[in-house]
């Protein structure tokens, strides 16, 4: 039988590889695709080795391609590119958002709070957990989850809801968000939105550039209250009694790196 011409390979039998096995070995280490079939029903595909350095930009490369593309994608597509990239991504409402290194003053303040946060919850059912870490939230009424990696989130769901590759899979009780120039919409707007859909009942919105701190309590999936506190006030959850950030002494000397 004559192989069909498929994309940049060809279209084989089962019984026609094992006869000409080096032939199309040769094939595909000239970078093209073989696939094979059975009783008409394609089973296999045989695709060029690609090295950990070339598979790196290439994930890279489709990442990009979806962030700044303006296309969207499936939850499921979004994982297989998740989990061959070294890159730090969120999926959100089905497209791709890359994640920048953050800046000196972004970690003085991340580091702060966490150990605000994590005296706190010292000795408490709730834990403590710093980004990177990554959050599957199930919004209400939509199909796909969203991806992403809070600054801080404080998980009280712990139990079944970890994996056996030590994967969190519950939902966070409350997230903080420190926001910068080319995050600001979307902290505000799209991890509001998805945070408030898919159960958790506080969040943080730290603003370096206003010096204030932002909470919103969620109530049945809506907005139930939020306040704003400013420098020389003590921002208090309304979720946590007794959980305070001195606004003051969180802004205190910051190294004035940008957003």
């Amino acid at each position: 039988m004559k192989p069909i011409d498929y994309m940049e390979g060809v279209v084989i039998t089962a019984t026609e590889l094992k006869q000409n096995l080096g032939k199309y070995m040769d094939f595909v280490e000239q970078q093209n695709e073989v696939v094979i079939t059975k009783n008409g029903v394609k089973v296999a595909r045989l695709t060029p080795y690609i090295t950990d350095i070339e598979q790196y930009f290439l994930m890279r490369e489709r990442a990009l391609d979806y962030q700044y593309g303006g296309k969207k994608v499936s939850y499921e597509e979004f994982m297989e590119i998740y989990e061959k990239s070294t890159l730090r991504m969120e999926f959100i409402n089905g497209e791709i958002y890359l994640l920048s290194s953050p800046s000196i003053r972004h970690q003085e303040i991340l580091g702060r709070l966490y150990l605000t946060f994590n005296e706190y919850f010292k000795n408490k059912k709730c834990r403590v957990f710093l980004a990177p870490f990554d959050v599957h939230f199930h919004k209400k009424e939509f199909k796909e989850p969203d991806v992403m990696q809070p600054d801080i989130l404080v998980a009280c769901d712990l139990e079944n809801n970890v994996t056996e590759k030590g994967r969190y899979m519950g939902t966070p009780t409350l997230v903080v968000e420190i926001l910068s120039d080319s995050t600001r919409s979307k902290d505000m707007i799209d991890k509001l939105n998805t945070y408030r859909l898919s159960g958790v009942r506080e969040y943080w919105l730290i603003d370096p550039k206003q010096e204030n701190i932002m909470i919103y309590c969620f109530e049945d999936f809506e907005i139930d209250k939020y306040k704003t506190f400013e420098r020389g006030s003590t921002a208090l959850s309304f979720v946590f009694n007794g959980l305070v950030v001195d606004v003051e002494n969180l802004f205190w000397e910051l190294i004035q790196a940008g957003g």
